[in-house]
């Protein structure tokens, strides 16, 4: 296998970037609820006011994975680094790319001084709490997702 290149994300990578949170939608049985377009998707990360920042797996010239993430506010603990979506595209999975993007991630909050790093994992994604659990987490069955939808 070629080497994989861990690196920030650029504007030019938004079109792959979603192809692949579509992807890990698709998996999760819930592609009819991505409503975000590329032109939203850009703005939010690369525009006046950029809201999200990412990693990406690079093989062969293609983008075949992501971490991408956001900063998050608790009163409790100061500023945390919210995981947004890990994606490694499925044919790649297993090869380590997903720690890498996951290391890097860990790595950019520890050294811009976050307090923590908090993501969401879905209770049935058997593979996925294994991975995250080779990094120790604190799983909380106390606390609901709650979210407000505003059309």
């Amino acid at each position: 296998m070629s080497e994989v290149v861990i690196r920030k994300a650029i504007q030019e990578d938004c079109a792959p970037m979603l192809d692949l949170i579509k992807e890990l939608a698709d998996y999760e049985k819930a592609l009819h609820e991505v409503t975000l377009t590329l032109k939203q998707f850009t703005e939010d990360g690369f525009g006046k006011s950029p809201v999200w920042g990412a990693f990406v797996a690079e093989f062969n010239g293609a983008i075949v994975g992501i971490s991408l993430y956001y900063d998050r506010y608790s009163t409790w603990k100061g500023r945390r680094l919210y995981l947004e979506d890990l994606v490694v595209t499925e044919k790649l999975r297993g090869k380590q790319i997903g720690k890498k993007l996951f290391d890097a991630t860990l790595e950019h909050g520890k050294s811009n001084q976050y307090s923590g790093m908090v993501f969401q994992v879905l209770n049935w994604n058997k593979p996925a709490i294994n991975f995250y659990q080779k990094y120790n987490p604190k799983f909380d069955d106390e606390w609901f997702n709650v979210s407000i939808e505003f059309k």
